[in-house]
């Protein structure tokens, strides 16, 4: 039987106006799953709605619906979505749907049962907006910072909320809170710590990244609370009434993170022992705690075993602040298809940022990604041969050393690939296999195809042109996943139903040919590109000439910025070649590398790359090096030269070599 492989996305929230955030969790998990499809494991997709709550209850009835009149209605913003943007989900669950409610009766009946339930009166403040209780700590907390002034220190803030002189907060949205005082269900949750602390220690692996398990270890620091699993129908009627106590329904977390087992079936049916658990829950890291503290606490308590991991990616932010609806800065993915594509919107936002940070989206960089990787790279590795897409391949055969050459760099190229992807590190698949694509277009411009045919050199050109072919299957063999209506289009082009992923230049039939066709890519004007996607930023002012000094003829004039070319002469820079990246003992933002630079011993040189740059993804790579700047010590480590880099104080990325030139060769 097949390896098998599970995925999941949170379901979202059903009032939610799809944005950018909703699309790079699912297109992230629509890319895993593709990719395990492809090395034929036996892969399950989720992804959902979330449809219950007192806030879709309220929504419905300023409309004049019924609540499920409006979630049928809102439902299909995110299932267009997902068409748009190509998703290849297996299965889309519905918190309305009567196999989902009927798993998680079965589960609040099993743990009524087992006395993992009691009922109790409770107290608190009560946020509508997060559908859930706060403490008094929290709420003060919230309604302090949200004061531009206080007047008082903020350990009074708790003392002053107690009074009334302080209006309670919500700490997720900033909305007023209320307070409640209610007879509900608990679950025992608190009993659950120690196997918790224990379970995270025996599986290092199951919360991901790392600083997001350390973030949920610190909240088991504290002493795990009891959870509030209902809420009274007389207040909140929209919910799956508790199968044991019809006048309360089930609070919405416990019923939305039941989604991953009900969409399976009830436990111990034929698709639950297939899938569970699940291999990886990918979350947003706002909703990490839900998806490890109560989610495993509530597993652990049904007799299952948890997911085997947890991964909770960053967030998009806009000049580094969070996407809101309130703020009016959420960036619609249907605007940015529009504009590049449904491919190239997957392959930005996978390839921007690392997953598992935060990044911020500018429509600049969106447009300089798809000019520069897409266009300049990728499309023209596709295109540029196109005209002599009729020559029948040459036979199989023992490869010359330029192929040979160019096999080996497919080869690394692609465990680099695998390797990353496997660990959802898109980014530094997509980088690693790019080297494979710009090797690609240097052995174009190396053999030169055009002026082989030109000199009728036919047996040449038939075995550079199955090198070039073969190059192009690979690539977009495993681009696929990420890109797969391009990659579908040149797999045609080369007479292929689908990818092959083998790293090899015998697998398209000797005499075949190539279907011509047009670029993949076009390249976007900046001025016309950046107002379809919200308006290019208008020019800094500027201010008016100062009157021109007169010169002397002997003396030419200079800009103030302008150097002669003995200034430039000083600068001494060299190609390096990266042997080891670390990062920096004592620096978020920097990295220590250890660079060849063609001198007996390695440089060591540290760098403010570590935002932009994952230490392991940076090993091998060829850069430009100012190797005769005074070492200096930055937070500690001795810097022995500096790396050129574009992109200012933000950087952008770093300068490198078009072809593999050998370390310590002149720049100039």
């Amino acid at each position: 039987m097949a390896e098998r492989f599970y995925v999941t996305t949170p379901i979202y929230y059903v009032n939610d106006v799809p944005h950018i955030g909703h699309a790079y969790t699912t297109i992230a998990a629509d890319t895993i799953a593709r990719w395990h499809r492809l090395c034929g494991r036996d892969t399950r997709f989720l992804t959902g709605t979330d449809e219950h709550g007192q806030k879709v209850m309220r929504a419905a009835e300023k409309l004049g619906r019924t609540p499920q009149e409006h979630v049928d209605i809102t439902v299909q913003r995110f299932a267009r979505m997902w068409e748009t943007l190509d998703i290849q989900y297996d299965d889309f669950i519905r918190t309305t749907e009567p196999r989902h409610q009927e798993v998680v009766r079965g589960f609040l009946q099993q743990l009524h049962d087992k006395g993992e339930l009691y009922a109790k009166d409770y107290s608190g403040w009560y946020s509508t907006s997060a559908e859930r209780f706060w403490s008094n700590e929290e709420v003060a907390a919230a309604a302090w910072l949200a004061l531009k002034n206080p007047g008082y220190p903020a350990e009074e803030a708790v003392g002053r909320l107690q009074q009334g002189e302080l209006v309670g907060r919500c700490p997720d949205s900033g909305q007023a809170v209320e307070w409640i005082t209610e007879r509900n269900y608990f679950f025992r949750m608190s009993a659950y710590q120690e196997r918790l602390l224990a379970w995270i220690s025996d599986h290092p692996q199951s919360i991901q990244p790392e600083s997001r398990k350390n973030e949920v270890l610190g909240f088991l620091r504290k002493p795990l609370e009891d959870l509030c699993i209902s809420r009274p129908r007389a207040r909140l009627s929209w919910g799956i009434p508790l199968p044991f106590d019809e006048e309360y329904v089930t609070y919405v977390w416990f019923d939305a993170l039941s989604n991953y087992v009900s969409a399976l079936g009830p436990v111990g049916s034929p698709l639950h022992q297939r899938y569970w658990p699940a291999d990886v829950h990918l979350v947003g890291k706002d909703i990490l705690t839900f998806h490890t503290v109560y989610w495993f606490s509530m597993l652990f308590a049904l007799g299952l075993e948890p997911p085997r991991q947890v991964y909770a990616h960053g967030w998009w932010t806009i000049k580094k602040e969070k996407m809101s609806k309130s703020v009016g800065n959420v960036i619609d993915p249907e605007l940015l298809v529009s504009v590049f594509g449904v491919d190239a919107v997957r392959y930005f936002l996978l390839r921007e940022i690392p997953f598992g940070y935060d990044g911020d989206y500018s429509p600049e960089a969106a447009l300089l990604r798809f000019n520069s990787d897409l266009v300049n790279d990728f499309s023209n590795l596709v295109h540029r041969i196109v005209k002599w897409s009729d020559v029948a391949l040459a036979a199989p055969g023992p490869l010359a050393e330029p192929e040979a050459e160019l096999l080996t760099v497919a080869a690394r190229a692609t465990a680099g690939f695998r390797e990353q992807i496997e660990r959802y590190q898109f980014r530094g698949a997509l980088e690693s296999l790019w080297t494979l694509v710009s090797a690609g277009n240097k052995y174009v411009d190396t053999h030169a195809p055009w002026a082989l045919a030109k000199a009728g050199n036919t047996e040449r050109l038939a075995e550079v042109l199955r090198a070039l072919r073969e190059t192009q299957r690979i690539v977009v063999s495993h681009l696929a996943c990420v890109c797969p209506r391009a990659c579908t289009d040149v797999l045609a082009r080369l007479g292929l139903d689908g990818p092959d992923l083998r790293v090899a230049f015998d697998v398209l039939p000797s005499g075949s040919r190539a279907r011509p066709g047009d670029p993949l890519f076009m390249r976007l004007d900046n001025e016309p590109t950046l107002i379809a996607l919200g308006g290019a930023p208008a020019a800094p002012p500027t201010a008016p000439p100062s009157p021109k000094k007169e010169t002397p003829m002997s003396e030419p004039a200079l800009a103030p910025s302008t150097i002669t070319y003995d200034d430039f002469a000083k600068v001494a820079l060299r190609i390096g070649i990266v042997l080891s990246a670390e990062k920096h003992p004592n620096a978020d933002r920097l990295l220590v590398l250890k660079v060849d630079v063609g001198e007996p011993e390695p440089r060591q040189i540290v760098a403010g790359i570590a935002k932009v740059y994952e230490p392991e993804i940076l090993v091998g790579k060829r850069i430009v090096v100012v190797v005769n700047l005074a070492p200096a010590k930055l937070r500690g480590v001795e810097s022995q030269g500096m790396l050129l880099a574009a992109g200012g104080s933000d950087v952008a990325s770093l300068l490198t070599p078009l072809h593999e030139v050998a370390a310590g060769s002149i720049v100039k």
